[in-house]
């Protein structure tokens, strides 16, 4: 059963797990002090990527103990295509996973890690990470860029002679001087805000995902020309953004006003949002004041000023959550347990959702067990963590136990991380 194995996993690794049950999934007695963080993580394990010391897959949650040792406790996750980012309390960033492209910035020494390994390179101290499908960024508190990883499209911002893979971090030179606040990673473009609100793009950008206003071709078909450093998205002139977000083909952000833009796939007629021949950024009309926002392979979420979710977008294995598989061509508020619960975050996979909803973590979409990738065929999904791999079209709660609460989660490809805190 699999929290036997997962027991034995434990135990095996780090000797400091007990209480251990099949309710719970986890137990760290001699950490649990309130107030003290922890990662956990659930999906496939390929290549490591949950960072548990094996490639084995987990469709119930599983601490990640390498940051439960007393020591520098771990703040932040960000879940990639295949690897996964940890920010450390003290500001260090560790990495898991696949390291193809160097996504994982250990250097291309090593073809992936199951256990976090830390990122060198970088002497400041971070406050913010972001893993896209195959490169990864951090940002320090002074608000310098650095990135590495994939950079076939420029989606590192490092300037069009720099190499196809950066395997180490490197600072965005390019951006010296301004602050960067966030920054969202997707399939092969980044996006980002300053802490002046203003908004640059780079990367691949077809589809219309940078938000340039590029031009039609004569066929119908947007410009798919590369940005190799970071460029002002220029339709946002005046806007002052206060978050970002990166999918696969499109982007969205969100302004201090709380009103809502999208560009790229969904802004230019698959979803008929806006103008059809255009690739700059349109504003949502039908939406209330909005807070966060995500991005996922074809849907998007967000979280309004009164805490509910809307979501839009392709509705494939039931990602959107409203309870059937229907493509939703406008905003849908997403009910079941959000009825009487208020959400505070979000986060989308390429086709599963999960959200936070007064301390607990729900999972919706693709559970892996029709469209994944098997060997064997054994499933590699999970991703729900919900200790079954089949699809959900409405919200379902994970079980982590009654003396935590979620901070945080983040969707990866066909994996999940959170961070939760002892009460």
């Amino acid at each position: 059963m699999w929290w036997r194995r997962t027991y034995a996993s434990f135990s095996r690794h780090f000797h400091i797990l007990d209480n251990f049950n099949r309710k719970l999934g986890f137990s760290l007695r001699r950490y649990s002090t309130a107030g003290n963080r922890f990662a956990a993580l659930w999906g496939n394990g390929d290549y490591g990527r949950l960072g548990l010391g094996s490639v084995d897959s987990q469709w119930r949650p599983v601490v990640c103990s390498a940051f439960c040792g007393g020591g520098d406790s771990v703040r932040s996750v960000a879940c990639g295509g295949a690897h996964t980012l940890f920010l450390t309390e003290s500001g260090r960033v560790f990495a898991s996973g696949l390291n193809d492209f160097g996504q994982l910035g250990i250097s291309d020494d090593l073809s992936y890690t199951k256990e976090p390994t830390l990122v060198p390179g970088i002497e400041k101290e971070i406050r913010h990470i972001s893993a896209g499908y195959s490169h990864s960024c951090a940002i320090t508190l002074d608000g310098e860029l650095y990135m590495w990883g994939k950079n076939n499209s420029g989606q590192l911002g490092l300037g069009k002679s720099a190499p196809k893979i950066v395997s180490t971090p490197l600072k965005v030179a390019c951006l010296s001087g301004i602050n960067i606040e966030m920054a969202a990673l997707g399939s092969e473009h980044s996006i980002a805000v300053t802490d002046e609100g203003v908004t640059l793009s780079w990367g691949g950008g077809s589809s219309g995902r940078l938000g340039h206003d590029r031009q039609s071709s004569l066929l119908g078909f947007l410009s798919s020309a590369c940005e190799y450093t970071p460029r002002v998205i220029n339709r946002l002139d005046g806007v002052k953004v206060k978050t970002v977000a990166a999918g696969l083909l499109h982007s969205a952000c969100v302004d201090e006003n709380g009103n809502v833009f999208v560009f790229g796939e969904n802004a230019v007629g698959k979803f008929s949002f806006g103008s059809n021949n255009s690739s700059g950024p349109s504003m949502l009309s039908d939406l209330p004041i909005s807070e966060e926002i995500a991005c996922g392979g074809y849907h998007t979420c967000v979280v309004t000023g009164n805490r509910e979710l809307y979501t839009w977008g392709s509705n494939e294995n039931g990602c959107l959550g409203i309870g059937c598989t229907d493509v939703a061509r406008s905003p849908q508020r997403v009910e079941g347990p959000f009825v009487r619960q208020s959400v505070s975050k979000v986060s989308c996979g390429w086709k599963h959702t999960a959200a936070i909803s007064d301390g607990q973590v729900f999972t919706w979409g693709w559970g892996g067990s029709h469209g994944t990738f098997s060997v064997d065929g054994q499933s590699s999904g999970g991703q729900l963590g919900i200790g079954t791999d089949v699809d959900y079209i409405e919200p379902a709660v994970v079980e982590f136990g009654s003396n935590v609460k979620a901070l945080e989660v983040s969707c990866g490809f066909n994996h999940t991380g959170a961070i939760l805190q002892y009460i």
